[in-house]
């Protein structure tokens, strides 16, 4: 406890040089807004968002495509239930519903196993979202699927990784003076995937935890190594140097590597996942959904690579709310307009 008090005395009277950190993970967001860090920092500690939101960052030509197959006789489109509000350029998948189309709400990919079994004639799409941490949940998936011959399951990926992104972010804000890397994707990934950045832009980043005391001790460690090409891990209960062979052998037995359409960003090469010809039965029509629709007033293309706080949208908590959301950041829980809007109510 007396460690704590030492960092929270030493944030909030910091007076050196301006340190501008991003936190790129979603769920570090939303600890950051529930813990009330940032009123715990001095005014020379700058925290920004990054695109961190699997949700968030998926474009709206995605989100089209799988409301038009949630229309499709025998067919039903499955997904966390994030997905089911995000607009796309001509609704969502609640709007699809509204229209006759079919889609269902899941804890799990696995869960569809059971599910595909007892109606063998719909056949069932899965919106296989996320990032390093996800994609191990979908090539389970398709062990299981190949191994029982269940032939009704089939994925539309949006899958990405971050070491691209990051290279992409840090290469257009030439003000981040730190990142807190993110902890999920690090226990897969494991935290020297972040050293090549490091080394290139003369950052330091730190692997952190998702409690209120373990994000403080990152920003900490970020102020402390400002200036330096170094990656410090703090959550070593969960992360470790080296990457997760086990979970990355699955992955890449099924998917391989891929440009992706980021939303505010643009298609990034080499940062997608999807899946490999081989296995081009279980893809629901996945390439060249790029379209990066976001519509009139939103700024969520600015929010996501923190170049906006998302108060600096003109239609934040206007026109834009958690039951109104117009972008993508307004709808997911790990958004960063969803949790700024939170904090303010």
């Amino acid at each position: 406890m007396d460690k704590i008090r030492e960092i929270a005395d030493f944030l909030k009277s910091y007076d050196g040089e301006p340190v501008t950190l991003m936190e790129v993970c979603g769920t570090h967001t939303a600890s950051i807004v529930e813990n009330g860090i940032e009123s715990m920092l001095s005014n020379k500690i700058r925290l920004i968002t990054g695109p961190g939101c699997p949700v968030c960052v998926t474009v709206a030509a995605y989100i089209d495509r799988l409301c038009e197959l949630s229309k499709v006789p025998n067919t039903c489109v499955c997904s966390f239930g994030d997905m089911i509000r995000v607009g796309g350029s001509k609704g969502s998948l609640h709007d699809a519903k509204a229209e006759g189309g079919r889609t269902l709400m899941v804890y799990s990919p696995l869960d569809l196993i059971e599910i595909a079994k007892n109606e063998p004639y719909t056949t069932f799409i899965f919106a296989a979202v996320g990032f390093e941490t996800t994609t191990p949940l979908y090539a389970v998936l398709l062990e299981e699927i190949t191994k029982q011959n269940i032939n009704n399951i089939k994925l539309l990926t949006a899958l990405k990784t971050m070491p691209a992104v990051i290279d992409k972010v840090l290469s257009m804000e030439h003000s981040i003076t730190g990142m807190i890397a993110p902890g999920h994707v690090s226990v897969i990934t494991g935290y020297d995937i972040f050293t090549p950045f490091a080394n290139k832009y003369n950052i330091p980043f730190v692997v952190a935890g998702f409690e209120g005391e373990q994000l403080l001790s990152a920003i900490w460690a970020l102020a402390k190594l400002r200036g330096r090409s170094v990656v410090k891990n703090l959550y070593t209960e969960a992360v470790g140097k080296e990457r997760n062979d086990a979970a990355y052998s699955l992955v890449e037995k099924y998917f391989e590597p891929c440009p992706a359409a980021w939303r505010g960003l643009g298609i990034i090469e080499n940062s997608g996942m999807r899946l490999r010809p081989e296995y081009a039965q279980f893809d629901a029509g996945s390439e060249n959904l790029y379209d990066d629709y976001i519509p009139k007033g939103c700024s969520c293309g600015q929010v996501i690579i923190g170049a906006k706080k998302p108060e600096e949208c003109p239609l934040f908590g206007k026109a834009c709310t958690p039951l109104t959301p117009v972008g993508a950041c307004m709808v997911s829980h790990e958004g960063s307009c969803f949790n700024y809007f939170m904090k303010k109510g």
